[in-house]
C-alpha cells in the first residue's frame, strides 16, 4: 500500500512537471516561425561545420543524381537537395546514444549521422560494400554503430518505430533522445496520430520532426490536408508543436536544442514542422511538372540553406572565399572516392539471397 501511494505521489508530481512545462511550450508554439527569426549566435568553427555538412550531403546526392542517370543505380532515389539544413541543425544537437530514424528520402540523414559516403554511395549502387550488403538500396539502410535506425520505404511507418526506439530509452531509464523524422505526406496517415497518442500517453522522449517541403510526391499541403499548420497536428493529444524556417540551419539548431532538452527533462514527446523545399522531383522518375521552373528557381534564390550559409560566413563572420573554396575540393574529393568506392566494390554473392532472413534459434536453458 505504501509503495503504491509512493508511486502515485510521483506520478502526479510528474504529470504536474510535464504540465507546467507544456503550458510554457504552448504560450511560445503560438507564435511559429517568428521564435526562430530571431538571429542567433554562432562562432566561426560552428558554423565552418554546418557549412561543410550541408555541401557534403548537397554533392553527394548531385552525384547519386548523376550516377542514377547513367544507370548505376536502380530501383527508387530520392533526393535530399534543398533540404540540408534541417538534419544538420538537428543533429548538431544530439549526443551519443541518441537516435534517428526516418522514410525514405534518407541519404542525408546519414551522413549527418556520420556514416560513411563509400558505403551509402555502395548500397545506392547495390555492391557487396554497402551498408546493408547491397540488398537494401536507398531507402533501406541501417547503421547500430551511429544509432540510425532506417531509411524505411512505407509511407509513414518510420514514425511507430521511432516512439518502439523511444520507449526503450525510457525503458532503460537513460536520457536519450530519438528523433523521428517524416514528410508532410505522411502527416494524414492514422498511424502517426496513433503514435502521437501513445508518445504522449507514456510521455516517451520522441521528437517528432515533419520536413514540409511542400509536395507529397506531387501533391501540395493545401490540396491534401485540411490543416495545413503542421506543427498544430499534437495538440489534440497534449503534443506541444513548433514551426521552424526549415531553410536556416541556425534555426533549425536553435529548435532543435529546446527540443531535446525538453525531452531529456522527461517531459515527453514535442513535435516541429520544419519549412523546407526540395528543388529535385519527389523520386528520380518524377518529372515534377506540377511546379513551375520560375517557382523552383525563385525559392532557389532566395532562401538555399547553403548559399544563406555562406553569405553568413564571408559577411559576418569574416571567412575568406579560398577557405571556402578548400572546403568544397575537400568535399568534392571525399564524394568522388565514394563513387569510385561504390563502383568498384564487387556485386553480392548469389548466397547472400539466404542471409540475415530468420533470426538464430536461441537454445533452451
Amino acid at each position: 500500500m505504501a509503495r503504491a501511494a509512493q508511486r502515485k505521489s510521483t506520478s502526479t508530481a510528474s504529470k504536474a512537471t510535464r504540465s507546467a512545462s507544456k503550458a510554457t511550450s504552448s504560450a511560445g508554439k503560438a507564435t511559429g516561425t517568428r521564435r526562430a527569426a530571431k538571429k542567433p549566435a554562432v562562432d566561426r568553427d560552428e558554423m565552418l561545420h554546418h557549412y561543410r555538412e550541408m555541401l557534403m550531403i548537397r554533392r553527394f546526392e548531385e552525384r547519386a543524381g548523376q550516377m542514377y542517370g547513367m544507370g548505376l543505380i536502380g530501383g527508387f532515389c530520392h533526393l535530399y537537395i534543398g533540404q540540408e539544413a534541417v538534419v544538420v541543425g538537428m543533429q548538431s544537437a544530439l549526443k551519443e546514444g541518441d537516435a534517428v530514424i526516418t522514410s525514405y528520402r534518407d541519404h542525408g540523414h546519414m551522413l549527418a549521422c556520420g556514416m560513411d559516403p563509400k558505403g551509402v554511395m555502395a548500397e545506392l549502387t547495390g555492391r557487396v560494400g554497402g551498408y546493408s550488403r547491397g540488398k537494401g538500396g536507398s531507402m533501406h539502410m541501417f547503421s547500430k554503430e551511429k544509432h540510425f535506425y532506417g531509411g524505411h520505404g512505407i509511407v509513414g511507418a518510420c514514425v511507430p518505430l521511432g516512439a518502439g526506439l523511444a520507449f526503450s530509452q525510457k525503458y532503460q531509464d537513460t536520457d536519450n533522445v530519438t528523433l523521428i523524422y517524416f514528410g508532410d505526406g505522411a502527416t494524414n496517415q492514422g498511424q502517426v496520430y496513433e503514435t502521437l497518442n501513445m508518445a504522449e500517453l507514456w510521455s516517451l522522449p520522441a521528437i517528432f520532426v515533419i520536413e514540409n517541403n511542400e509536395y507529397a510526391m506531387g501533391t501540395a499541403v493545401k490540396r491534401a490536408s485540411a490543416q495545413t499548420e503542421l506543427y498544430r497536428r499534437g495538440e489534440s493529444f497534449g503534443v506541444p508543436g513548433r514551426q521552424v524556417d526549415g531553410m536556416d540551419v541556425l534555426a533549425v539548431r536553435d529548435a532543435a536544442r529546446e527540443a531535446v532538452a525538453h525531452c531529456r527533462a522527461g517531459n515527453g514527446p514535442l513535435l516541429l514542422e520544419m519549412k523546407t523545399y526540395r528543388y529535385r522531383g519527389h523520386s528520380m522518375s518524377d518529372p515534377a511538372k506540377y511546379r513551375s521552373k520560375e517557382e523552383v528557381t525563385k525559392r532557389r534564390s532566395e532562401s538555399d540553406p547553403i548559399d544563406r550559409a555562406r553569405a553568413a560566413l564571408i559577411d559576418t563572420l569574416k571567412v575568406g572565399e579560398d577557405e571556402l573554396k578548400e572546403i568544397d575540393r575537400e568535399v568534392k574529393r571525399i564524394i568522388t572516392e565514394a563513387a569510385d568506392f561504390a563502383q568498384n566494390s564487387p556485386e553480392p554473392d548469389p548466397e547472400e539471397l539466404y542471409t540475415d532472413i530468420l533470426a538464430p534459434a536461441v537454445a533452451a536453458e
